[in-house]
């Protein structure tokens, strides 16, 4: 049986500007997702033809394997190209659960990625990334693979090559609400509509590059709050997504080990540095040429 080990990395919002809400509820947007070298793992073995079962193995706690993206990434994928195959897939998870850094997202990412290599599906990234806007709006930049400025709900991208950078990223120790922050009344929903290169040409973060979300998260949710609060002393701090995670840009690696070492009980912690190139499709490419050229 054919196996794979890819990862499945991280993301932040370096901004997030919601511009308006769609009559179906959706919010539009503009974001600038920055790929992170740091992620969960997926371990994808094919099972014969004929072997159609998902088996999904997790240390999530509280998920139901037919609610976890993995899972559903792997059914949408079988039933859109009718491939009688299945997968036995083991996740090993180092993201926090809802803390705005893609976790789930990615993981679905990966899954399409992964299965069209061992299910031989041939299918390109074009298609993988439409299929995975059914599952989330963030789907589609894990499946294409790059740092990048994005509009609508998040699903229409242009890839973008960001300055190296470190990131300090803190979870706090919450579980926010995604709904609960986009239904909320003081959310800010008229941002005014910017240029990418506007936003990437030495705007400040009081003006470009803010996150509208933040201001109510913190007011529901103390705890980000003094995150945001206490990692502020160390640059421009800000949330990523709806949260929990709040992170802050490090002049490099040794600045951010100094901020992780007075990190407060407590909290989940962790440096990162960005990536231009997901590490899930480097890895992939990798393995392509060493399949095509074994010597």
């Amino acid at each position: 049986m054919k196996s794979l080990t890819l990862p499945s990395p991280a993301k932040l919002n370096r901004l997030l500007r919601i511009t308006g809400r769609r009559a179906d509820g959706y919010h539009e947007l503009q974001t600038l997702f920055q790929l992170l070298d740091y992620g969960d793992t997926l371990h994808v073995t094919a099972l014969p033809p004929g072997h159609e079962t998902i088996e999904l193995t997790s240390d999530l706690a509280g998920v139901a394997a037919e609610d976890n993206l993995i899972v559903r990434a792997a059914h949408l994928l079988q039933r859109t190209t009718g491939c009688r195959q299945g997968a036995r897939i083991r996740l090993d998870k180092r993201l926090p659960l809802g803390g705005g850094l893609g976790g789930g997202s990615s993981n679905a990412a990966t899954t399409l990625l992964a299965l069209n290599r061992l299910w031989a599906l041939d299918l390109d990234l074009e298609r993988l990334a439409t299929m995975g806007l059914e599952l989330g709006a963030d789907v589609p930049v894990f499946v294409r693979g790059q740092t990048a400025w994005a509009e609508g709900i998040g699903e229409k991208l242009e890839p973008v090559t960001l300055p190296p950078s470190w990131f300090v990223i803190i979870h706090p120790g919450v579980s926010v609400s995604t709904p609960a922050v986009f239904g909320h009344a003081d959310l800010t929903r008229d941002s005014a509509v910017i240029t990418m290169r506007r936003a990437l040409d030495g705007a400040t973060p009081e003006t470009v590059w803010r996150n509208d979300c933040q201001s109510v998260v913190r007011a529901l949710y103390p705890e980000v709050d003094r995150a945001l609060n206490w990692l502020g002393q160390y640059g421009d701090a800000m949330l990523t997504g709806t949260g929990a995670c709040v992170f802050c840009p490090m002049d490099d690696e040794a600045s951010a080990d100094r901020v992780l070492r007075h990190v407060p009980k407590g909290w989940q912690a962790f440096k990162a540095q960005g990536d231009n190139l997901s590490s899930l499709h480097r890895t992939l490419e990798a393995d392509e040429v060493r399949n095509r050229d074994p010597a």
